[in-house]
């Protein structure tokens, strides 16, 4: 049966802090010849998210292709003495389309509150890149019954940002639990937060936003995930290092919806 949901899916690779001129070399090759976006709706877009000194070599690789590609973080500045720090605007030179703001290894490892994560929101905006923004909850935090709280504590400076600002990015649900552990959410577990986000920008007449689950994809389950009704494809770790994994995870995304 399918959904109702019109929803264009998107499959986003997160590098995180991997890669080489070589490898990297290998791999995008292996993307643009493997990924040929098609115009049918039951299609889905596809990124990858990389290291800052990779970026040229991404735009030269991956220019006049149908994979896009973006950075893993942002700078709420526009310029100025912020040593270490890169704009949106200098993300805009390189050609990003993406950028990933409160991924939870920012939010644990920098500090970063959900304050922050929306300015850096703001400023990819301005720039005219789509933030990709990340939340999730921790395992203690969900055997505590506090997923769905939290959630929407990490979720309501974003949505202060208006209906005009939150139309054009992306959400991201990522448990914090799922990351890099081998562990996943199962399909129903995903779907009843996919769900609860859903409502929330429902609520301020942003429903079309595209909300992407994130923990441990693979080829193995991305079908099964990206079935349910209110996930809208997926933010993919350590399988978007790997060429062959990756865009069996895209073709998933690119099955038409049903349950």
């Amino acid at each position: 049966m399918t959904t109702s949901n019109p929803i264009r899916r998107l499959v986003l690779g997160n590098w995180k802090m991997h890669g080489s001129l070589a490898g990297n070399g290998q791999l995008l090759a292996a993307l643009r010849t493997g990924w040929h976006q098609t115009s049918d709706a039951a299609s889905c877009d596809v990124g990858v998210c990389v290291p800052f000194p990779y970026l040229a070599q991404v735009e030269s690789a991956l220019t006049g292709s149908d994979v896009a590609w973006g950075a893993q973080d942002v700078s709420v500045h526009e310029q100025g003495a912020y040593t270490g720090e890169v704009s949106a605007a200098m993300l805009a030179d390189f050609g990003c389309r993406y950028v990933l703001a409160g991924h939870s290894e920012r939010r644990m490892l920098h500090g970063e509150t959900s304050d922050t994560v929306a300015g850096k929101a703001r400023a990819a905006l301005a720039a005219g890149l789509t933030p990709v923004v990340c939340v999730g909850e921790t395992l203690e935090q969900r055997e505590a019954g506090q997923t769905l709280g939290v959630i929407r504590g990490q979720l309501e400076p974003v949505l202060a940002l208006g209906a005009g600002s939150v139309s054009r990015l992306v959400l991201a649900y990522e448990p914090v639990w799922a990351i890099g552990t081998g562990l996943t959410a199962t399909p129903g577990q995903a779907q009843e937060v996919h769900a609860a986000i859903r409502a929330a920008l429902a609520a301020i007449g942003c429903a079309g936003v595209r909300v992407l689950y994130g923990g441990s994809v693979k080829a193995a389950n991305a079908a099964a995930l990206f079935a349910m009704p209110d996930i809208d494809g997926g933010l993919i770790g350590g399988a978007s290092l790997v060429a062959e994994e990756f865009l069996r995870i895209a073709e998933a995304g690119a099955l038409p919806r049903s349950i």
